[in-house]
């Protein structure tokens, strides 16, 4: 047995479990750059293979279900420590088991991806209430695009793409993960997956806040100072309703934006 070691993608994540079957059973699945030896057993560094990857894609599809294979996918995205080992456990057994493995929510491998899940699915229902956008436009002048910070514990972009835009067909808008460094770009209900470093438009051209968004975002803040009665504030109730870790970048609460 040895630890596999991948370079961070679904595909790099499948390629070692193709791996566990034809070469030597895995010890556990560790990112490239965050593993730390072990004493136990050796290492390996797995160069990613679309073809071995589609093997284990088709035949977790074909030999559990389309069910589990997305459950394995959304689980991927979380960014919780030790989640490739969670999930070669959850496809060994389902192998074993076939497609009965999504009814037996109790198993310790089932439970313990499931959990996962829920925790990217629980981020994926904040992020469409708490993204605020702010309206940029190219240096120099040209149209504006709807332009949104993130810092998501999970990797979530891709899962609200859809949403966003469909709601904002007619409006080009950009939803930035600062900490991934990654953006989706979406227009007239199309939209991709980028390398974003916020700076920067996709074609290269530097965006700046329009003329009329810190107008805007201090006439939101007032409004919305204005509205509250002070007696009833409740910190502890809004820190339920809105963790704290999403303040940083709501208009309201640190500076106003047009709420999604």
């Amino acid at each position: 047995m040895r630890d596999y070691l991948y370079d961070g993608t679904f595909e790099g994540l499948l390629t070692c479990i193709y791996h566990h079957y034809y070469t030597d059973k895995a010890a556990g699945i560790y990112p490239r750059g965050e593993y730390q030896p072990s004493l136990l057993h050796g290492s390996m560094e797995v160069e990613t293979d679309e073809e071995k990857a589609d093997r284990v894609y088709n035949a977790i599809g074909n030999k559990i279900s389309g069910y589990s294979l997305r459950l394995i996918y959304r689980a991927f995205l979380s960014g919780i420590t030790g989640k490739e080992n969670v999930i070669l456990n959850y496809v060994l057994f389902g192998f074993r088991v076939g497609p009965q493995v999504g009814s037996l929510h109790t198993h310790p491998e089932v439970q313990a991806l499931e959990d996962i899940v829920r925790k990217v699915g629980n981020e994926r229902e904040r992020m469409l209430q708490f993204v605020r956008f702010e309206v940029m436009e190219a240096a120099g002048g040209g149209p504006q695009i709807l332009y949104a910070k993130i810092e998501p514990e999970h990797d979530v972009i891709a899962l609200v793409a859809h949403h966003f835009a469909e709601r904002f067909s007619h409006d080009p808008l950009i939803i930035h993960d600062i900490g991934r460094s990654k953006a989706i770009v979406a227009y007239e209900h199309d939209w991709y997956v980028t390398d974003f470093d916020g700076t920067h438009l996709p074609d290269g051209t530097a965006m700046m806040m329009s003329e009329n968004e810190i107008s805007y975002q201090s006439l939101w803040r007032t409004y919305f100072d204005h509205i509250a009665i002070k007696e009833r504030t409740n910190p502890r109730c809004q820190k339920n309703h809105m963790p704290v870790r999403y303040w940083k970048h709501l208009t309201e609460v640190n500076g106003p934006v047009i709420s999604a």
